[in-house]
């Protein structure tokens, strides 16, 4: 195995060893994501996903026995959240019922609720019974709208993916994906398909400024559409642009389709920044399925001097928004890699830039393939399956015939490009998006 130096392993601890995770870990959980109480979020619900919600928490009623240990649940009383006079909002079991009800829990338990304020009421009291961690979702649209879903610790990002298709009856594109935004570290995430949406949702604290947006994503899959990108790097523009269809399935097939995945062998120069300074050093770094090493100064390219800078078990790749003027990064093509559970800036986060674009996209997608190897592979033979023709064409239909005219442009998944080099800078949005631009009649 590669060796890796003491003190990088050090400075590159994980959050969780920390005080700052220690905070974060005390923060008491809520049962919404994007709301500013559980009550909100309730009314924000569609009649039959409150009905849905209503009829799943009778089930784990009536279903669940007792347990011997409490598990960390969403919303529950946990052992290790602070003390009451510490919190500056009431915990969201302790909200009053909506206004205008004055029916007790023990009646509507004893009939079937009728009123919205009715099914609010007897749900707030289920949730805190709960024994599967549960959250309600905002859903930010690129033209400022927004989807309100329950999502439980069962489902991954794929299958929200396909709830958001059924709401905003969109083309079901393969590029769709759910991003997550850091207002504070002006990063982006794409979820991956495989990923159960609570769990990472899990690590927002309390009052975060986080978001999460419905967006298309051209570079999702672009190691499927274009694997002669990272398998064939060293060539020459004009050779990758030669490459045609037949030898791309071949490419993808050789790397992804045996019983070993392949890892790009990539390796290059990027610009480091060093802790706690604005000042960023260049380093020699190589690629390798366990991690990202470096060669040390005065040392060779050869696997027995190379030195570890992070593995990939407990760290994220995110995408930065304007770096070059918040850190004086060399260009604005930079990345970041950090714990999952570091919401604000700390030693323990990993910048790295890149002198252009197709750098950017080359290291950045290289990286996803290293860490989570085939299941990118059976993400992306999941999102054609669901893309299917037929699909697309009954989807759109429906959107037409429920809207009455064609699809807004919004909901459209841009074409994909064809090449690194082609592919558009995308930062993350802005944080509160604009409508669009109204249209004025002709």
């Amino acid at each position: 195995m590669l060796p890796c130096v003491k003190d990088r392993e050090k400075s590159l601890k994980t959050e969780g060893d920390s005080p700052e995770a220690d905070s974060a870990a005390q923060t008491e959980k809520t049962f919404s994501i994007g709301f500013n109480d559980l009550n909100e979020s309730l009314n924000e619900l569609e009649d039959n996903d409150l009905d849905a919600l209503m009829a799943d928490l009778e089930s784990k009623s009536a279903a669940q026995e007792p347990l011997t240990s409490e598990p960390n649940i969403v919303g529950t009383n946990d052992q290790t959240a602070p003390p009451a006079t510490t919190q500056k909002h009431e915990p969201a079991t302790a909200l009053p019922p909506p206004p205008g009800t004055d029916v007790s829990c023990g009646d509507m338990q004893t009939r079937e609720p009728q009123t919205k304020a009715e099914k609010i009421k007897l749900a707030l009291e289920k949730l805190k019974e709960a024994k599967m961690r549960k959250l309600i979702v905002k859903v930010l649209m690129s033209d400022g709208s927004s989807k309100t879903l329950m999502v439980d610790e069962r489902q991954s990002v794929r299958e929200v993916l396909d709830k958001l298709f059924e709401k905003t009856h969109c083309d079901c594109s393969t590029v769709w994906s759910l991003c997550e935004t850091n207002p504070e570290l002006l990063i982006e995430r794409t979820f991956e398909d495989h990923e159960y949406l609570v769990e990472p949702l899990s690590t927002w604290t309390r009052h975060s400024e986080n978001k999460i947006y419905f967006l298309p994503r051209p570079q999702k899959y672009v190691m499927f559409t274009d694997p002669q990108i990272f398998y064939m790097w060293k060539k020459e523009k004009a050779a990758l642009s030669a490459i045609n269809q037949q030898a791309k399935d071949i490419l993808v097939k050789e790397n992804f389709g045996g019983s070993t995945l392949i890892v790009p062998d990539l390796e290059g120069t990027l610009y480091l920044k060093e802790d706690g300074k604005k000042v960023w050093k260049p380093r020699y770094f190589v690629l390798r399925a366990s991690g990202i090493y470096y060669v040390p100064k005065g040392k060779t390219k050869s696997s027995t001097d190379l030195a570890c800078f992070v593995h990939f078990e407990k760290i994220n790749i995110y995408m930065t928004k304007n770096y070059k003027q918040k850190y004086r990064a060399p260009t604005n093509f930079c990345f970041m890699l950090k714990h999952p559970c570091i919401q604000k800036d700390s030693p323990y986060i990993k910048l790295l830039c890149c002198d252009d674009e197709k750098t950017l996209v080359l290291w950045v997608n290289s990286i996803r393939i290293a860490k989570y190897g085939t299941a990118l592979y059976k993400n992306y033979q999941a999102a054609m399956k669901r893309a299917s023709p037929t699909k697309i064409l009954q989807s759109a239909a429906h959107k037409e015939k429920s809207s009455g005219h064609t699809p807004q442009p919004s909901l459209s998944a841009p074409k994909t490009a064809n090449h690194a080099e082609d592919y558009e800078y995308e930062p993350p949005p802005d944080f509160i998006p604009p409508p669009p631009p109204e249209r004025t009649s002709l």
